[in-house]
């Protein structure tokens, strides 16, 4: 899953006293049209693409399947009297966060056959985060997620998490970090919990098991982005997960480490900029 990040920020500009002459400025005391900066209109930057992955069949699964995701990633955003977002700022951020699990057909796993099938969860939310510059080159940023998933199931999800940046030359940037994430009863009941019917239907090889809410999972991340050419990224990405409390104590999940690769190419796009 990919979540697009934007900064929120307002501008000020001061000019000094001592550059502007009196003929500067009009009978009513404001400023010379030609020393007002022109007002900018609406515009976006923005970098779309699609991703490649390889990842875990499910959440626990020992095996894994290829995935396809979109790369949406809005760097600035100008409405006049609305909204005035850059990425590239740095300090606060708040953005949309959304997450999207696939159904899961038990009948396409045998290790989860004779469970009840799920349909696909969608979690909208948002995403807190500040930034700061440690080094040149190198920032720093830590943040949070709050979301809320309905569909296959219907809870809080949230994410706390650190990542470090560093941009080795004016083309590559590496990133990584780690980050704790935690799930609500329904929704761990719901990917990792058995019934005694669910039990009874697979013979007694998945136990009856009741899953509890709290931290679902820790994982680290790293990723490595080259503008190969101007606007034209392609991106690296590798992260190790393991699952922690109820969900590590499942009999749903054969594997309590879990890998994932992908590899993404973008592009990105300007208009009123």
């Amino acid at each position: 899953m990919r979540t697009s990040r934007v900064l929120i920020s307002t501008f000020m500009v001061a000019l000094p006293a001592s550059s502007v002459a009196a003929n500067d400025f009009d009978l009513y005391g404001g400023a010379s049209p030609d020393l007002v900066a022109p007002k900018q209109g609406p515009g976006i930057i923005v970098e779309l693409g699609l991703g490649v992955g390889v990842e875990p069949a499910y959440e626990g699964a020992s095996d894994y399947t290829v995935v396809f995701s979109p790369i949406v990633e809005v760097e600035k955003l100008t409405i006049p009297g609305l909204i005035n977002v850059n990425k590239t700022r740095g300090g606060l951020s708040i953005s949309p966060a959304m997450d999207f699990v696939s159904e899961r057909i038990s009948g396409d796993h045998d290790w989860l056959a004779g469970l009840n099938d799920v349909d696909a969860t969608y979690a909208p939310g948002v995403r807190i985060g500040y930034e700061m510059e440690l080094t040149d080159g190198l920032s720093g940023e830590l943040y949070a997620k709050l979301q809320y998933a309905f569909g296959g199931a219907e809870d809080f999800l949230g994410a706390v998490g650190a990542n470090l940046s560093w941009r080795l030359t004016p083309q590559l940037t590496l990133t990584g970090g780690p980050a704790l994430s935690f799930a609500g009863d329904d929704y761990m009941n719901t990917y990792f919990g058995v019934t005694a019917d669910e039990s009874n239907a697979t013979g007694g090889r998945l136990a009856a098991y009741q899953a509890e809410g709290g931290p679902k999972s820790a994982s680290l991340s790293v990723s490595a982005k080259y503008e190969i050419i101007t606007d034209t990224f392609v991106t690296l990405s590798a992260s190790y997960r393991q699952l922690l409390g109820s969900a590590a104590d499942s009999p749903i999940v054969e594997e309590e480490s879990q890998f994932t690769v992908g590899l993404g190419l973008s592009r990105r796009f300007s208009l009123g900029y």
